[in-house]
């Protein structure tokens, strides 16, 4: 059973992820963006997800350092979305099998 705190902290990211992007387009809507500038609004949303993972970079339990293999494995071979469904299934996966 998944932990209230956690939902909650779940919908915050996506919350914050997707106001990233929808924030972004609105507030430069009206602007013709360069190609790099394009680029950075693409990327913002990734940026969050590390910041939101890169703690369990320095976590002991072995369920999370596998995960973040998995993880990373997948960022090489995959979009976003994918990457993003891989590791948390994995997590999940390694979690409940390893604790």
């Amino acid at each position: 059973m998944i932990h209230s705190t956690t939902l909650i902290a779940i919908l915050l990211i996506a919350l914050t992820t997707y106001s990233t992007r929808v924030l972004g387009y609105l507030l430069l809507k009206n602007r013709t963006l360069s190609p790099r500038q394009k680029k950075v609004l693409d990327i913002v949303p990734g940026c969050v997800l590390i910041s939101v993972i890169a703690p369990y970079f320095v976590s002991s339990h072995v369920s999370d350092m596998v995960a973040i293999v998995i993880t990373v494995f997948a960022a090489t071979r995959c979009s976003l979305l994918p990457t993003v469904v891989i590791s948390m299934v994995s997590t999940a996966l390694l979690r409940l099998l390893l604790v």
